[in-house]
Protein backbone atom coordinates (compact mmCIF):
# COMPACT_ATOMS: atom_id res chain seq x y z
CA UNK A 1 0.00 0.00 0.00
CA UNK A 2 0.89 3.39 -0.50
CA UNK A 3 2.52 5.82 2.04
CA UNK A 4 0.73 8.58 2.78
CA UNK A 5 1.94 12.34 4.46
CA UNK A 6 -0.72 14.39 6.96
CA UNK A 7 -0.35 17.51 8.47
CA UNK A 8 -2.27 17.85 11.62
CA UNK A 9 -2.90 20.97 13.31
CA UNK A 10 -4.90 21.42 16.25
CA UNK A 11 -5.83 24.37 18.56
CA UNK A 12 -6.28 23.50 22.31
CA UNK A 13 -8.09 25.91 25.02
CA UNK A 14 -5.60 28.68 26.05
CA UNK A 15 -5.49 27.98 29.57
CA UNK A 16 -4.73 23.95 29.14
CA UNK A 17 -2.32 23.21 31.74
CA UNK A 18 1.17 21.06 30.07
CA UNK A 19 0.20 17.83 31.87
CA UNK A 20 -3.28 17.54 29.58
CA UNK A 21 -1.35 18.59 26.66
CA UNK A 22 1.33 16.13 26.85
CA UNK A 23 -1.26 13.35 27.91
CA UNK A 24 -3.59 14.48 24.78
CA UNK A 25 -0.66 13.88 22.70
CA UNK A 26 0.79 10.98 23.84
CA UNK A 27 -2.66 9.60 23.14
CA UNK A 28 -2.50 10.48 19.53
CA UNK A 29 1.02 8.72 19.38
CA UNK A 30 -0.50 5.50 20.53
CA UNK A 31 -3.10 5.84 17.94
CA UNK A 32 -0.41 6.67 14.82
CA UNK A 33 1.87 3.57 16.14
CA UNK A 34 -0.92 1.01 16.45
CA UNK A 35 -1.99 2.29 12.98
CA UNK A 36 1.64 2.09 11.62
CA UNK A 37 2.01 5.17 11.22
CA UNK A 38 5.25 7.65 11.96
CA UNK A 39 5.27 10.88 13.66
CA UNK A 40 7.84 13.19 11.11
CA UNK A 41 8.18 16.49 13.33
CA UNK A 42 5.73 17.60 16.46
CA UNK A 43 5.96 20.90 17.07
CA UNK A 44 3.95 22.98 20.02
CA UNK A 45 3.62 26.88 18.25
CA UNK A 46 3.03 28.13 22.17
CA UNK A 47 -0.46 30.54 22.18
CA UNK A 48 -1.52 32.56 19.27
CA UNK A 49 -4.44 35.38 18.42
CA UNK A 50 -7.15 33.18 16.53
CA UNK A 51 -7.99 34.98 13.09
CA UNK A 52 -11.88 34.67 14.66
CA UNK A 53 -13.54 33.49 17.83
CA UNK A 54 -13.61 30.19 17.84
CA UNK A 55 -16.07 28.42 20.70
CA UNK A 56 -16.23 31.70 22.86
CA UNK A 57 -12.14 31.69 22.62
CA UNK A 58 -9.74 34.59 20.88
CA UNK A 59 -6.23 33.02 21.36
CA UNK A 60 -5.58 28.91 21.71
CA UNK A 61 -2.70 26.60 21.93
CA UNK A 62 -1.34 25.16 18.50
CA UNK A 63 0.03 22.03 17.99
CA UNK A 64 1.58 20.49 14.92
CA UNK A 65 2.36 17.55 13.59
CA UNK A 66 3.65 15.51 10.57
CA UNK A 67 2.53 12.34 9.79
CA UNK A 68 3.43 9.28 7.47
CA UNK A 69 0.96 5.90 6.82
CA UNK A 70 -0.46 3.32 5.13
CA UNK A 71 -3.39 3.28 7.21
CA UNK A 72 -6.21 5.34 6.04
CA UNK A 73 -8.57 4.76 9.20
CA UNK A 74 -5.34 6.24 11.25
CA UNK A 75 -6.39 9.71 10.12
CA UNK A 76 -10.22 8.81 11.16
CA UNK A 77 -9.26 7.43 14.52
CA UNK A 78 -6.92 10.45 15.01
CA UNK A 79 -9.91 12.98 14.29
CA UNK A 80 -12.31 10.90 16.26
CA UNK A 81 -10.53 11.58 19.07
CA UNK A 82 -9.76 15.15 18.73
CA UNK A 83 -13.49 15.75 18.52
CA UNK A 84 -14.17 14.44 22.05
CA UNK A 85 -11.23 15.49 23.58
CA UNK A 86 -12.38 18.25 26.27
CA UNK A 87 -9.39 21.13 25.75
CA UNK A 88 -9.49 20.99 21.50
CA UNK A 89 -11.55 23.80 20.17
CA UNK A 90 -10.21 23.27 16.53
CA UNK A 91 -8.64 20.74 14.27
CA UNK A 92 -7.32 20.01 10.41
CA UNK A 93 -5.98 17.33 8.72
CA UNK A 94 -4.31 18.00 5.04
CA UNK A 95 -3.19 15.19 3.05
CA UNK A 96 0.06 16.24 1.17
CA UNK A 97 0.58 13.73 -1.33
CA UNK A 98 -2.20 14.03 -3.08
CA UNK A 99 -1.22 17.36 -3.06
CA UNK A 100 2.50 16.87 -4.33
CA UNK A 101 1.21 14.93 -6.65
CA UNK A 102 -0.69 17.10 -8.36
CA UNK A 103 1.99 19.68 -8.15
CA UNK A 104 4.72 17.32 -9.71
CA UNK A 105 1.17 16.88 -12.86
CA UNK A 106 1.42 20.86 -13.28
CA UNK A 107 5.29 21.04 -13.32
CA UNK A 108 5.29 18.03 -15.62
CA UNK A 109 3.12 19.69 -17.98
CA UNK A 110 4.48 22.99 -17.90
CA UNK A 111 8.12 21.51 -18.98
CA UNK A 112 6.50 19.67 -21.33
CA UNK A 113 4.90 23.18 -22.98
CA UNK A 114 8.05 24.68 -22.78
CA UNK A 115 9.68 21.84 -24.69
CA UNK A 116 6.96 22.25 -27.63
CA UNK A 117 7.77 25.90 -27.92
CA UNK A 118 10.45 27.01 -31.33
CA UNK A 119 13.33 28.32 -29.46
CA UNK A 120 13.25 32.15 -30.06
CA UNK A 121 17.51 33.11 -31.58
CA UNK A 122 19.30 36.26 -30.15
CA UNK A 123 19.74 38.66 -32.59
CA UNK A 124 23.33 39.56 -34.03
CA UNK A 125 25.27 41.28 -31.90
CA UNK A 126 25.54 44.98 -33.26
CA UNK A 127 29.55 46.58 -33.93
CA UNK A 128 30.19 48.62 -31.13
CA UNK A 129 29.90 52.17 -31.34
CA UNK A 130 33.24 54.36 -31.38
CA UNK A 131 34.16 56.18 -28.15
CA UNK A 132 32.72 59.26 -28.04
CA UNK A 133 35.74 62.18 -30.18
CA UNK A 134 37.44 59.29 -31.93
CA UNK A 135 36.37 59.01 -35.56
CA UNK A 136 36.83 55.86 -37.11
CA UNK A 137 39.88 54.34 -38.99
CA UNK A 138 39.60 53.50 -42.69
CA UNK A 139 42.42 50.94 -43.83
CA UNK A 140 43.53 52.19 -46.88
CA UNK A 141 43.79 49.04 -49.50
CA UNK A 142 46.84 48.28 -51.26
Amino acid sequence: MEERLYDLIFILRPATPEEEIAKLTHTLEQVISEHHGKIEKQENWGTKRLAYRVSKHREGIFIYLSLKSTDGEMVKELERRLKVAEPVIKYQTIRLDEEMKLQKKLVARREKKIARRPRRQAPPAAAAPAPAGEQPSATPAT
